[in-house]
């Protein structure tokens, strides 16, 4: 395991929100803990897929799998993490769609 401070930090969660369904998975887990087949059922995805997003997000260090019994349920591996998403979801952005595609491509 490597431990990341400062600009690295910042590359792998735009790495991680970069996909809109993992961001959707930060935004549920910052409310509170949940189960993978509850995050699927909720967000409209299949559980292979929460899966393979989970792990992404496991692998990033974003989010951490607590044991209960035979599941495992998700949280945000850092409280801290709640907090700048929910002051990152607030901020409101002025782009130039000459510069930056809707999905954040840059085409300069």
């Amino acid at each position: 395991m490597e431990t990341l401070t400062n600009a690295p930090v910042l590359a792998r969660f735009g790495y991680a929100v970069s996909d809109p369904t993992r961001a959707r998975i930060l935004l549920a887990l910052a409310s509170a803990p949940a189960y993978p087949a509850d995050l699927a059922d909720s967000l409209g995805v299949s559980r292979q897929s929460m899966s393979n997003h989970l792990s992404c997000l496991r692998g990033c260090g974003l989010v951490a799998a607590m044991p209960d019994g035979r599941r495992s349920r998700y949280e945000l591996a850092d409280a801290r993490l709640g907090h700048a998403i929910k002051d990152l979801i607030g901020v409101v952005l002025a782009v130039d769609p000459e510069c930056c595609a809707p999905d954040g491509d840059c085409r300069a």
